[in-house]
């Protein structure tokens, strides 16, 4: 995907879902930082941009990391999950992004 090529609509494909575990809210506390699963294609500036227009607040940085699917068994057969993108989104201070849905 190039930048000219961006609209809205292809912006908020970028995102998949938000990545919550224990490492994550660790990572949320600790850095402020926000874990998202995102498309193998997408590049910093295309989640930044995502982020922002998405959740209304301003992004510091973003990191990104490659996640190897693991081979599991399916049944008799090996099998092996696929690969995914994962993009750890620093917020810049004040800003905040709640996925609990609670009002605070």
């Amino acid at each position: 995907m190039t930048a000219d090529t961006l609209n809205k609509n292809n912006l908020y494909q970028v995102i998949s879902a938000p990545v919550v575990s224990e490492k994550s809210t660790r990572t949320a506390d600790k850095h402020r930082q926000v874990v998202f699963k995102v498309l193998p294609g997408a590049t910093k500036g295309e989640i930044k941009r995502a982020v922002e227009m998405a959740f209304e607040v301003e992004v510091e940085s973003v990191q990104v990391a490659n996640v190897h699917g693991k081979v599991k068994r399916f049944g008799r057969s090996p099998g092996r999950r696929k690969d995914w993108k994962k993009a750890y989104v620093k917020l810049k201070e004040g800003h905040d992004i709640d996925f609990t849905g609670g009002q605070t």
